[in-house]
């Protein structure tokens, strides 16, 4: 490796340097959450990821005498180009200290390695996919995120901008407080939703039939979020990997089917914060933080919806509302007294509208960036 300079990952131990870089570089954070490092060992591995089925990823690590300066990874997502018609590459995992030839090092290598892949533009931040945690956090240093949210230093705007990126898509996170929520207003509402729609019933994921649901979930995504900016479809295998995932933290009470004469027509998954958790873990499940995640459980008090899909003839119907307020009503009965709402295209005024609608704040703001090649 050189004494300065940017390398392609290639051997275990880059790939180790890679992973382990942000856990020292957020160090000094009181907010920043180490992700679980067997997670994201898993995000970049190409034979355990079937994300990597459709896709091509590169990884580099920048290096100022023999310490590790910066990281970047460069993404060819195949099904995301023939889904747009277009030649767009993504960066992603991108983290580097305060210093903008660093910065400009790791993204003229990560530009450079998609152009020689047929790439026209680059988008950004998505680790790896446009599925997977996207943004830079623009607003909000001063709090903690929630699960699968980004987090970076106040400085990373400066750094993208100054390589040469410009803003494409704000995407929100809205706080919801159970001191701003009229519960009677809500059970009125509730009224008119069922009374307008009688054949409505809204129940709770079940885990004993996860395939059949994973499966519905899919399909009413795909449909739901067709139109919107930077859809990607999403395969039965990616989704049940992502279930697979979450069945450790995967509360039913928090996950919901809306059906209307027994067909499935919405969905929306709400999760536990588990970042209040893994806050204490430093990164590792074993051996002691799988008993702090067993036992802290009871200690979370907030949610994050983090999935959300209403088939297009059902929208406007107040479904979405009424299973955001299952969620929430069941968690202030277990002492969960926020939820998060993230992440909101800026463009979807129906959703803003909706976070507005139960007394939801703009909480926070993340940011994507795109480049031409």
């Amino acid at each position: 490796m050189n004494t300065n300079g940017v390398t392609i990952v290639s051997t275990d131990d880059e790939r180790r340097k890679f992973i382990e870089f942000p856990y020292t570089h957020y160090a000094d954070s009181d907010v920043w959450v180490p992700p679980l490092r067997m997670d994201q060992k898993k995000l970049i591995d190409t034979k355990k990821n079937p994300y990597y089925n459709n896709a091509e990823i590169a990884l580099f690590i920048a290096e100022h005498n023999g310490e590790i300066a910066g990281r970047i990874s460069a993404v060819v997502d195949h099904r995301f180009n023939e889904h747009h018609g277009t030649k767009t590459g993504h960066f992603g995992f991108f983290e580097c200290i305060d210093d903008q030839e660093t910065a400009n090092l790791l993204f003229r290598v990560a530009c450079d390695w998609l152009k020689d892949n047929g790439m026209k533009d680059v988008l950004g931040p998505a680790s790896p996919g446009m599925m997977d945690t996207i943004g830079l956090l623009a607003d909000g240093f001063d709090k903690q995120p929630y699960l699968l949210m980004p987090y970076n230093k106040p400085y990373y705007q400066k750094l993208v901008k100054g390589a040469g990126f410009k803003e494409e898509m704000d995407l929100f996170a809205f706080l919801v407080d159970k001191e701003d929520i009229d519960l009677s207003r809500f059970e009125r509402a509730l009224q008119i939703v069922y009374k307008r729609n009688p054949g409505l019933k809204i129940r709770e994921v079940s885990m004993k039939k996860i395939n059949e649901e994973v499966e519905i979930v899919r399909n009413i995504y795909n449909q739901a979020w067709e139109d919107n900016w930077g859809f990607l479809p999403l395969t039965f295998e990616e989704l049940q990997a992502t279930a697979a995932d979450f069945k450790m933290i995967l509360d039913p009470q928090y996950a919901h089917i809306a059906e209307i004469d027994g067909e499935p027509v919405a969905f929306s998954i709400a999760l536990l914060d588990y970042n209040q958790i893994f806050k204490e873990m430093n990164g590792k499940l074993f051996p002691f933080g799988i008993f702090k995640f067993l036992f802290g459980k009871k200690k979370i008090d907030q949610l994050r919806t983090a999935l959300m899909g209403v088939l297009p003839e059902y929208r406007g119907k107040g479904i979405d509302a009424l299973m955001t307020q299952k969620a929430i009503e069941h968690g202030i009965e277990n002492g969960v007294n926020r939820s998060e709402l993230s992440w909101v295209l800026g463009t979807n005024t129906e959703m803003i509208r909706l976070a507005e609608r139960i007394g939801a704040k703009l909480d926070k703001t993340y940011k994507m960036y795109r480049k031409e090649l």
